[in-house]
């Protein structure tokens, strides 16, 4: 059994898709902030992301949206002159609308359950024989998409949210010659898991 194609060989990739890429997440602020970490990816490797992820933390409050949703052109400013992180006004900016976006869901329904809505609270157990097979979006991403898009989210696109679906186990898109694929295929069958 090898593990997915994608992910290796440096140590932090491994580790990321050996303990976190596809596993069930049900909090609404890690959600969030997995979201934003896809939307800063785009147009670069996800390991650039993750080799900054802990730095994006500390510039961005640790990812808590209720403190972002305020913040406005001083804070742009200072974030564009911080070497850890991706310094690109439009992501920035974006962040902070998305933070915005996301109280707006959190309070009305729940981001939580936004999401999760989408697959009637359950991961989709896909089978992909290999990675060649795995889409880079589908028409639920699109459809999820467009509606981040109608809540006022950015750098949300349809292939930016088929990576968020894969990375917070909505979907579970390990291949099956990968050992994760049915341990995270397990992870979906606990009860409790949803609150």
């Amino acid at each position: 059994m090898e593990r997915c194609g994608w992910a290796g060989p440096e140590p932090i990739y491994t580790d990321y898709h050996d303990r976190e890429w596809g596993v069930p997440e049900w909090d609404s602020r890690a959600l969030w902030e997995k979201l934003i970490l896809d939307g800063f990816q785009a147009g670069l490797s996800w390991i650039t992301i993750l080799k900054k992820r802990d730095n994006f933390r500390a510039a961005f409050a640790g990812f808590d949206p209720r403190v972002i949703c305020g913040w406005g052109e001083a804070e742009v400013a200072r974030l564009l002159q911080d070497p850890g992180i991706v310094r690109h006004r439009g992501k920035i900016e974006a962040t902070i609308a998305n933070a915005r976006a996301w109280v707006a869901i959190e309070e009305d329904r729940g981001f939580d359950r936004f999401l999760w809505d989408y697959v009637d609270g359950r991961p989709v157990q896909n089978r992909w024989p290999a990675l060649g097979d795995v889409p880079g979006h589908t028409l639920l991403s699109e459809r999820i998409s467009k509606d981040l898009k109608a809540a006022g989210f950015r750098f949300c696109g349809p292939t930016i949210v088929y990576a968020f679906m894969q990375a917070v186990g909505m979907v579970n898109d390990h291949v099956l010659t990968c050992p994760r694929h049915a341990e995270v295929a397990k992870m979906a069958d606990r009860p409790g898991l949803r609150p």
